[in-house]
């Protein structure tokens, strides 16, 4: 199972948000640009973290960041 780091999981985050702001007001390529930015540098991060030792695949890795954002674990100390 990959194992995204902190940092790729917040980049992701970032992205989300982004897509977020921007698919919540009409299309243009300003109110786009900041969300199509943060895709690129979180897709850039995904290459490189799948690249380094021990290395991952990248499409395990990507989905594994998207799963952490998107559904996180329930924190079983708020339980």
């Amino acid at each position: 199972m990959a194992n995204p780091s902190e940092h790729l999981i917040n980049l992701c985050r970032a992205a989300v948000e982004a897509h977020q702001k921007a698919t919540a007001v009409p299309y243009s390529k300003e109110a786009w640009a900041p969300w199509l930015e943060a895709s690129a540098v979180f897709q850039a991060a995904v290459t490189e973290e799948a690249g380094r030792e021990p290395k991952q695949s990248r499409s395990a890795l990507e989905q594994a960041a998207k799963k952490a954002v998107l559904h996180p674990e329930p924190d079983e100390s708020q339980s």
